[in-house]
C-alpha cells in the first residue's frame, strides 16, 4: 500500500498548500491589524493594563498561526515533507499575491513555514522568498496612508486644529488652543527666520496614530519645496481623562529615539504597512527599513529583512568577524563585523564563576526582556536559530573562541559556520570604554547621569538589573545609555533591599568575608558604589547627580509604587521638550 507521503504528486497540490499557507497569513495579519486598531480605545479608556497585556500577546501571535499553517499541512498534505514539491509551491503562491496589501509579509510568513516544514533544507534559496518576488510600490488600499494639509490656504491655526481633529478621538482636550499655540511657538523657536513659504507648503501626517504605553503620538513631515521636516506630537491624557499636546519634536535625535528598538514596539492600523514604512524612510533615511518594520510590531519581516541586508553586507565587504569591543563577558561569546553596525551573541557552553545560571535561565531572561516594556532602556534582540555565515570571514581569534567557549552551539560544513542559536544586537558602545574616553568632564557627567536614568527609569518599569557594572551598558549614537546583559536581570519585588548591618565586635569590622547572613536576593544599596566606579571622581560625579539611587528609602518607595499598581510615566524625549503646561 502507497502511503500518503509515497503516493504520485497532483500538480494540482501545489495551489492547495499555498492557499493554506496564505490563509494562515491572512488570519495571522487580520488579528494583527485588529489589536493594533483597538489600540485606539484602549488609549481613549486609559486601560494601561489592557495596553500591555496587548502588548505582549501581540507578540507571540505570529507564531502561534504558524504552527496552525504547519499542522494543517501535515494534516491534508502530508506530501508538503517532500522538498520537491516547493518550487511548485512557491510558484503557486507568487500567483496568489497578486493585488495583495501586504504581499512581502505574506511572502516572510511563507517562508517560516516552509522552513519548519522542511528543517534545515531552507539553506536552498529556491524553496524560499530570498528576494520580494511582489512589489510593494502604490498598493491600493481603501485606508489613506496619510493626510495632507495646506497652511498658506488655511491659515497654520485652522490647518493644526483640522489636522488633530480629523484623528477622531472620542475624547474631550483639556485646552486645544493653548496647545496649539504652544506648538507654532515651538517650531518658529527651531526653524530660524526668515523662512521662505513656497506656495505648494504642505503638512503630510499619516493617517493612524502611533500608540505606545501612556501615549499616541501623530507622526508627519513638513514639505517646504525641497526641505522636508519631520515631526512627531505626542498627545497624553491628564487626570481628569482630557487630552492634550504634550510636545512638538522635531530633532532628529529625538525622532530616532522615539523609534528606538529599546523601546515597545508601537501599536499602528495599517492596511498597508508597506506604505507606513515608505513614508517613515524619508523621515529615517538612515535606519534599516528591517528596523522600522520591527518598530512597528512585524518583529519577523524586520528579521527577514535584516539578515537579507546582512548577506548582501557580506558579500560586498571583505572585513572578518573579531570579538566585541568590550570586557568579555562570563555567560555570551559576543563578536561583531567592524564595517556593520550589530554585535552577535552566542550562549557559553558552560559559565564561568561566580556566574550561577545556565543556559534555559539565559534564554528565559532575554525572552522576558521581549515580552517586557523595555521603557528605552533595555536593548531589543532579534533570534536566530541555525545561521549559515561564512567560515573564512571569522578571524582565527575569533573561531578558536566560539569553538572552545561554545562548541555545542556550532557545526561547520566545507565553507560554513552554522549558529545554532543566535542573538542579535544593535551595536552600542560599552559605557566603561565610552567613560574612559570622554573628551572632557562635562561628557564624563552626561554619562553618568544617562546611567543613572537608565537604572531608574528600569526601577519604575519593575526591573532590577543586577549586575550593574558599567560595562553592562552601552551607550547609543543618541547618547542614551542603554542596559543589554539580562542574565542576572530580576523583577524588583524579588529583591529585597537591606541596610548594611553595624559591625559590634573588631572581628566584626574587620572581617574579610560578610559576618552577616546574605541570601540570594539581597541588595545592600550603600554599598554599591564601593564596586561600580573605579576612579573615585566618577563616583563622586554620581553622588551628585542620582544621591538617592544609593538609599535604601529610594528603592523601597519605588517597590510600593510598583506595587500598587502606580503607572508612573516614560518620556522618549528630553524633559526640557515638553511643554509648559504639561502634567506630571
Amino acid at each position: 500500500m502507497t502511503s500518503p507521503s509515497q503516493r504520485p504528486i497532483d500538480f494540482g497540490d501545489f495551489g492547495a498548500i499555498a492557499r493554506i499557507i496564505l490563509s494562515g497569513f491572512d488570519k495571522h495579519y487580520r488579528i494583527f491589524r485588529a489589536m493594533s486598531a483597538a489600540a485606539k480605545d484602549r488609549f481613549e479608556r486609559a486601560d494601561w493594563a489592557a495596553v500591555q497585556r496587548a502588548r505582549i500577546e501581540r507578540i507571540d501571535m505570529y507564531d502561534q498561526r504558524v504552527r496552525e499553517a504547519v499542522a494543517a499541512l501535515a494534516e491534508r498534505h502530508p506530501e508538503a515533507m517532500s522538498e520537491s514539491i516547493w518550487p511548485g509551491v512557491k510558484q503557486a503562491y507568487i500567483a496568489l499575491l497578486v493585488n495583495h496589501q501586504q504581499p512581502e509579509l505574506a511572502e516572510t510568513f511563507y517562508n517560516s513555514v516552509a522552513c519548519r516544514v522542511l528543517s534545515r533544507t531552507y539553506y536552498n534559496n529556491r524553496h524560499i522568498f530570498w528576494r520580494a518576488a511582489v512589489s510593494t510600490e502604490h498598493i491600493e488600499s481603501l485606508q489613506k496612508t496619510y493626510r495632507s494639509y495646506y497652511p498658506a490656504r488655511e491659515g497654520l491655526r485652522v490647518m493644526m486644529r483640522s489636522m488633530v481633529t480629523d484623528l477622531g478621538l472620542a475624547k474631550d482636550w483639556e485646552d486645544l488652543d493653548r496647545d496649539i499655540a504652544a506648538v507654532i511657538h515651538a517650531m518658529s523657536s527651531f526653524i530660524p527666520r526668515p523662512v521662505a513659504v513656497h506656495p505648494d507648503v504642505q503638512v503630510q501626517a499619516l493617517s493612524s496614530l502611533f500608540y505606545r504605553n501612556q501615549a499616541a503620538y501623530l507622526v508627519g513631515r513638513v514639505i517646504n519645496g525641497s526641505e522636508r521636516t519631520p515631526f512627531a506630537l505626542p498627545i497624553r491624557q491628564n487626570g481628569r481623562g482630557e487630552l492634550y499636546l504634550d510636545a512638538l519634536l522635531l530633532h532628529r535625535a529625538e525622532l530616532g529615539a522615539l523609534f528606538s528598538l529599546a523601546r515597545a514596539y508601537f501599536m499602528v492600523d495599517m492596511e498597508v504597512p508597506s506604505a507606513f514604512v515608505h513614508f517613515l524612510k524619508t523621515i529615517f533615511p538612515d535606519k534599516p527599513t528591517a528596523e522600522l518594520y520591527i518598530a512597528l510590531g512585524l518583529q519577523k519581516q524586520g528579521k527577514t529583512l535584516f539578515y537579507r541586508d546582512m548577506v548582501e553586507h557580506l558579500k560586498h565587504s571583505s572585513d572578518r568577524f573579531v570579538a566585541a569591543p568590550g570586557v568579555p563577558g562570563m555567560v555570551m561569546v559576543v563578536f561583531t563585523l567592524p564595517s556593520f553596525p550589530y554585535v552577535f551573541k552566542v550562549i557559553r557552553d558552560r559559565f564561568e564563576a561566580p556566574k550561577d545560571v545556565d543556559r534555559s535561565t539565559v534564554e528565559a531572561q532575554y525572552r522576558y526582556v521581549k515580552l517586557h516594556d523595555r521603557v528605552g532602556r533595555m536593548a531589543d534582540t532579534l533570534e536566530f536559530r541555525d545561521v549559515a555565515l561564512p567560515l573564512a570571514r571569522f578571524s582565527a581569534a575569533m573561531l578558536r573562541e566560539l569553538e572552545d567557549k561554545a562548541p555545542r552551539m556550532l557545526e561547520r560544513t566545507s565553507d560554513q559556520l552554522v549558529i545554532k542559536h543566535l542573538y542579535v544586537e544593535r551595536r552600542l558602545t560599552p559605557l566603561d570604554l565610552h567613560l574612559a574616553h570622554a573628551k572632557d568632564e562635562a561628557q564624563v557627567r552626561q554619562d553618568l547621569r544617562e546611567y543613572g536614568n537608565c537604572i531608574r527609569e528600569l526601577a519604575y518599569a519593575a526591573i532590577f538589573p543586577g549586575d550593574m557594572l558599567l560595562k553592562n551598558f552601552g551607550v547609543t549614537r543618541y547618547g542614551r545609555v542603554v542596559f543589554y546583559d539580562y542574565d542576572e536581570i530580576s523583577e524588583l519585588s524579588a529583591v529585597h533591599f537591606r541596610h548594611m548591618p553595624s559591625p559590634t565586635t573588631d572581628e566584626e569590622e574587620y572581617a574579610k568575608e560578610p559576618w552577616f547572613y546574605v541570601g540570594p536576593f539581597d541588595v545592600f544599596p550603600e554599598e554599591l558604589p564601593t564596586f561600580l566606579f573605579p576612579h573615585a571622581r566618577w563616583r563622586q560625579i554620581f553622588e551628585e547627580e542620582h544621591p538617592d539611587l544609593f538609599s535604601v528609602d529610594f528603592w523601597l518607595e519605588t517597590q510600593r509604587r510598583v506595587a500598587a499598581g502606580e503607572q508612573i510615566p516614560f518620556f522618549p524625549y528630553p524633559t526640557a521638550r515638553r511643554f509648559p503646561h504639561t502634567h506630571e
